[in-house]
């Protein structure tokens, strides 16, 4: 295996991707940037008692402690650097505050060093061509460019430490690897999806060998570990009595199935099923009651009502989570491999963004980033990744809707796309003839990530004309949107557009998730 790519040329992937951050820094922000700008200077002026309770502005504190934490310590810089980011408010106007702007877009740059760490670490073991491939897929993705460095999250910080948490694991560090999941959930309790496969994987590792009073032990350190850090999160609030307070803020449960923008989901599908039968049989002749519902006036917090099918409950959606991970749950259980690990994790997420209730469609970096890491290991594996890739980025495309950055995230699609084609083309470039030797080496290695590790000549990247007829058709409902809705329909049918974003990405999301659990199914 040829030796890992320079530390000098990861710095030069690195400042390349700052210096685009920096460019992005005038661009446009969401409600989220007022959001974060508010809990920064509420944990700077309030006693903690008052973190998960005050409401004098409508983005309340509803992250986990660590976070708050986070906050709380970023607002210390601010006070020195832009002591106006600590004043409470109530709107989102500060365009023209170049000062918190630039402050707040810098902290979430200096935050993605935590994913830039991560990714070092995991592509060290990586030879030539693929860790630099894992760093293009990364580092210059533009899923984070768009969400972090425009829209404005800390997406970057947490998927870094999700990542050190899988490279831990990888490595059979599972003790690391389990308390630094534990730090996350206390960062972002979104993440929780992967953790029925964290609990099975190191439940069955702690008992792998040495017999059942050796891995009574791990599993007793384990616990104890992992209970240290909720304590640290959450013993202040229990303290306290907030601890209730917290809970209810974290689980908003009172929130519609789906988020004011479709998610790219199975709910897309549900809810086009239920507006159509409910067509069909009103035109039947059947007393069908309209309902207002909430899906296409972008309101979040309503309720989702449903004309003909079942109304969908958040235990509900919760149930079907834990059914659809439960085949990766028997391979963790059956054969806890660490080679096949960030595959479980990954389609755990994938799982939780098909599945959950209150989707954000920013919850696709949960799976995308991760998967990016496998992607690499042979052609199969890089031409899901091709497709996937694409769609979850043109699903974002809705959050970025001013018209200064429609060339920003077209370009950013087209030039990862570009840039995906170049290097899965150099990774699995195939032959004419297999090079015996690589298959005579395959047949004694005994896993199958190891044997993907080696190119043959039937391993060649390449699209079949069903997965290029479905990407052409993703530049069909953008020139509709963008172009021809317009011209045709002038104001009427304002949701169209994003419907059809929606729904024609959840064909992709679903082919993904289909893909993702044969693949699982059939490791050994």
């Amino acid at each position: 295996m040829p030796p890992p790519p320079p530390l000098s040329t990861f710095l030069w992937f690195s400042l390349t991707s700052l210096t685009l951050k920096l460019l992005l820094i005038p661009s446009y922000h969401s409600t989220d940037f007022a959001v974060h700008l508010n809990w920064l200077a509420l944990t700077h002026s309030l006693p903690i008692t008052h973190w998960y309770s005050d409401a004098k502005s409508p983005w309340t504190l509803d992250y986990p402690p660590f976070f708050a934490y986070f906050e709380l310590i970023l607002s210390y810089p601010a006070k020195l650097l832009v002591p106006t980011s600590l004043e409470r408010r109530t709107d989102v106007v500060l365009d023209g505050d170049h000062a918190i702007l630039g402050f707040q877009r810098v902290s979430v740059m200096v935050a993605d060093l935590v994913l830039y760490y991560a990714i070092w670490r995991l592509t060290k073991r990586f030879g030539g061509l693929r860790g630099i491939m894992i760093w293009v897929l990364v580092i210059w993705g533009p899923g984070l460019l768009m969400v972090d460095h425009v829209h404005f999250q800390y997406n970057g910080m947490l998927l870094g430490i999700l990542m050190v948490s899988m490279g831990f694991l990888r490595e059979e560090r599972d003790l690391m690897g389990g308390f630094v999941f534990s730090v996350l959930l206390c960062f972002k309790h979104l993440f929780a999806v992967a953790g029925p496969v964290y609990f099975v994987y190191l439940l069955r590792r702690c008992f792998r060998d040495g017999g059942f009073w050796r891995g009574f032990g791990r599993l007793a350190v384990l616990g104890v570990v992992v209970v240290a850090v909720f304590v640290a999160a959450f013993g202040p609030f229990l303290y306290y009595g907030q601890i209730l307070q917290v809970i209810h803020r974290m689980f908003p449960f009172g929130r519609g199935l789906c988020h004011a923008y479709w998610a790219p989901n199975f709910w897309v599908f549900y809810i086009l099923s239920d507006k159509a039968l409910a067509f069909v049989l009103r035109r039947l002749g059947f007393n069908i009651p309209r309902v207002e519902s909430s899906f296409t006036g972008g309101l979040v917090g309503d309720s989702s009502p449903f004309s003909v099918l079942p109304e969908v409950t958040p235990l509900v959606t919760f149930a079907l989570v834990l059914l659809a991970i439960f085949p990766c749950l028997i391979k963790a259980w059956k054969n806890p491999q660490p080679r096949n690990v960030i595959r479980w994790i990954a389609y755990a997420y994938t799982s939780g963004f098909l599945f959950g209730w209150h989707v954000h469609e920013k919850a696709s970096l949960h799976f995308v980033i991760p998967i990016a890491l496998v992607a690499i290991e042979n052609s199969e594996e890089a031409q899901h990744y091709f497709i996937l890739s694409i769609v979850s980025c043109y699903s974002l495309f809705p959050l970025l809707f001013e018209p200064q950055e429609y060339p920003l995230k077209v370009l950013l699609l087209l030039l990862h796309s570009a840039l995906m084609w170049y290097g899965f083309s150099s990774l699995f470039p195939g032959s004419k003839k297999p090079n015996v030797d690589k298959l005579s080496e395959k047949k004694k290695l005994g896993s199958r990530t190891e044997r993907s590790l080696s190119v043959t000549g039937k391993d060649r990247f390449c699209m079949g004309w069903i997965e290029k007829a479905y990407l052409l058709g993703i530049v069909f409902v953008e020139v509709w949107g963008q172009f021809l809705q317009p011209v045709f329909l002038g104001d009427r049918l304002p949701f169209l557009p994003l419907m059809l974003i929606s729904a024609y990405c959840a064909f992709g999301m679903m082919y993904s998730w289909l893909w993702q659990l044969k693949s699982i199914v059939m490791l050994p």
